[in-house]
């Protein structure tokens, strides 16, 4: 088995084992559901970046997107940026990070994005978890007004609720390392 799919099988472990949770939620979006998918517990793990680090790394590496820097908005895309920055640096590849503020600052620059991005870059914005694509939107929003050209959108995982189309209507493609049906085994 290819070292790729060893890693990809113990990715879906951890986040099954870390990050999903059965019972009755409310989601950001007001909806309910039996199961709720808390990533940043598997994304702000060492074993869980290491390895969204280089699953990510290759899905961009599939699909040809070469950009200049990644991220997203924060809290939740933050780890994943950092992660996949850190696997091209390992790989000797030049790939830096951002954030995207929830509200412009309020003091010193005023900046809403933060960290290495810079009008004209090529930008991936990417997600810990999409479910209507909001956040997602927001980030690709942010960075197209400061002057960034966003290639794709980036998920470790996909609710598949509606956030893909969301994206994809708007013209962005998107890439998930794993559905939620996959990570509930439906």
């Amino acid at each position: 088995m290819p070292q790729s799919d060893t890693e990809r099988q113990e990715l879906a472990a951890i986040l099954r084992e870390r990050s999903l949770r059965r019972g009755d939620f409310v989601l950001a979006s007001g909806a309910r559901s039996d199961y709720y998918i808390d990533a940043r517990t598997t994304t702000m793990s060492g074993r869980g970046q290491l390895l969204i680090g280089r699953l990510g790394l290759a899905a961009l590496d599939e699909m040809g997107w070469r950009p200049d820097t990644i991220g997203g908005l924060t809290l939740g895309a933050d780890p994943v940026a950092y992660a996949i920055a850190h696997a091209a640096a390992a790989a000797g590849r030049t790939l830096d990070a951002f954030t995207v503020r929830k509200q412009p600052k309020q003091h010193g620059s005023g900046q809403r994005i933060e960290g290495t991005f810079r009008p004209g870059m090529k930008v991936v914005v990417c997600e810990d978890t999409i479910t209507t694509g909001g956040s997602a939107l927001n980030a690709v929003g942010a960075v197209e007004e400061a002057g960034g050209t966003v290639i794709g959108v980036f998920a470790v995982v996909d609710r598949e609720e509606g956030g893909r189309g969301a994206i994809e209507g708007r013209g962005y493609s998107v890439i998930s390392l794993f559905t939620a049906r996959e990570l509930l085994g439906r």
